[in-house]
């Protein structure tokens, strides 16, 4: 497996193995448990709110990958690049851009989802 060196070439890389869009809804869904964690946890000051956003975003996340696209999670090799690629493909999705990303990655030669 190549190692990425850069988050732009990795990012690339976490787009291919995000292709279905039950996979991305499943990751929306967890990043907004997180988002919702974190702020549950700054109003209550209650730090298990954390431990609860991360179980429920990891969840929803590798249920997606193990149950829907078939693919390992990019998290087990690319713990912090994977995080932040979470929350950067919900952001384009988000702000209506991810379509347009999508396009442009899946007409670049050599970055097709790998089956």
């Amino acid at each position: 497996m190549e190692r990425y060196t850069t988050y732009a070439a990795f990012f690339d890389f976490y787009l291919s193995e995000h292709d279905k869009p039950a996979t991305r809804a499943l990751h929306y869904l967890g990043s907004t448990f997180g988002i919702t964690a974190l702020i549950l946890t700054v109003a209550q000051r209650q730090p298990l709110w954390l431990l609860a956003g991360l179980g429920t975003g990891y969840g929803c996340a590798w249920a997606a990958h193990f149950f829907v696209e078939k693919n390992r999670p990019a998290t087990f090799t690319y713990p912090l690049w994977s995080f932040i690629g979470d929350y950067h493909m919900f952001g384009l999705w988000l702000s209506g851009r991810l379509p347009e990303r999508l396009k442009r990655f899946r007409s670049t030669p050599g970055t097709t989802p790998q089956g």
